[in-house]
């Protein structure tokens, strides 16, 4: 098949189930409200997700603080970290109630902290726990309850030790899997190296798709390009983009023309900053700081000429107490229209 005669908005008939076919990584620290409003700018169907929250945050914490997002932010799931299925329920109660349109449990993550709560990557070793949260969770809501997973952990790695689990939860109800193509060592490597040592397999993924049919295999892991897009989406039924997407983020300027089929010219650059200026000054009004906004927007020009200073003049003014929309502006004269 020639990727570059398919036309993806309109293929894709035999999906089990309507659904995005592009997303963004849920990434600590990354995905937070600011980063998803300005990349609304670029792209308006991409489905979007939270950073990763704790039940016990959500159950005992500040609400309005961890769950709050603007209405421009949808399509948006909200991803949970927690083994506990009643706690898992109540939260997926509260998200839905919140607005949110997806509920998203992390069986990826292989950090220390994340593995001392006993959630995240280690659980792939226990795929009937996983199973009871989906069904709890399932029961509590009326909107999709998803899992992100590794394709294994240590040496709990061969494609059927993968099988095994998807099995097991989809027999729970869950129909949409995002699979992180690489497997995670839970011991030895750091978070960040899990996600670039272990090798890639995508032919795992490939096979879980060709084998569970019925469900909605979404691939994740070292994809940088629209066109590794465009050849992942002849096996699979989505793609989600992590890091490239926080490293590139003008890179999704194309994805709701090209993707999804709608008739619209791709914003500008400039088009985007000058979008978010009265967001900017708006969040300033309320006490926020420019540099929670700004440092989500340094790599809008990335590859371009004046990207350096762009990043420069921000990087140097917007920590300032009275810094606002102006040093985005400023910074903006300084790239090349």
């Amino acid at each position: 098949m020639n990727v570059s005669e398919v036309n993806f908005a309109t293929t894709k008939e035999s999906v089990p189930e309507t659904g995005n076919i592009l997303s963004i990584a849920p990434m600590m620290e990354r995905t937070d409200r600011h980063f998803r409003y300005f990349m609304r700018q670029i792209t308006r169907r991409t489905l979007l997700y939270t950073e990763m929250i704790a039940t016990a945050a959500i159950i005992h914490g500040d609400r309005s603080k961890l769950l709050d997002f603007s209405p421009q932010e949808k399509p948006l799931a909200i991803q949970l970290g927690g083994d506990n299925a009643r706690d898992l329920a109540e939260c997926a109660k509260i998200a839905e109630d919140w607005g949110y349109d997806e509920v998203n449990l992390n069986v990826g993550c292989p950090s220390s902290r994340v593995q001392n709560g006993n959630f995240g990557a280690c659980l792939m070793a226990q795929p009937e726990k996983v199973a009871t949260a989906i069904e709890a969770m399932q029961k509590a809501v009326n909107i999709p309850v998803t899992v992100k997973h590794r394709i294994g952990i240590d040496d709990r790695d061969r494609y059927e030790d993968m099988k095994h689990f998807v099995r097991i939860v989809a027999n729970a109800g869950c129909r949409r899997f995002t699979v992180h193509a690489r497997k995670a060592w839970l011991a030895g490597l750091s978070p960040k190296e899990n996600r670039n040592v272990p090798p890639l397999r995508y032919g795992d993924v490939y096979r879980l798709k060709q084998e569970f049919s019925h469900l909605f295999i979404e691939i994740n892991g070292g994809i940088t390009t629209l066109e590794q897009v465009r050849s992942q989406l002849q096996f699979v039924d989505a793609v989600m983009i992590g890091r490239a997407a926080y490293d590139n983020p003008y890179l999704f300027s194309t994805v709701d023309r090209d993707f999804y089929g709608e008739e619209i010219t791709p914003p500008t650059r400039h088009q985007v900053v000058k979008a978010m200026l009265p967001y900017i000054d708006r969040w300033i009004s309320k006490g926020d700081k420019l540099n929670a906004i700004s440092r989500h927007m340094l790599q809008l020009f990335a590859g371009r000429p004046g990207t350096k200073a762009w990043k420069r003049y921000i990087s140097e003014n917007a920590h300032f107490p009275n810094a606002n929309s102006q040093v985005i502006s400023t910074a903006l004269g300084r790239v090349p229209q």
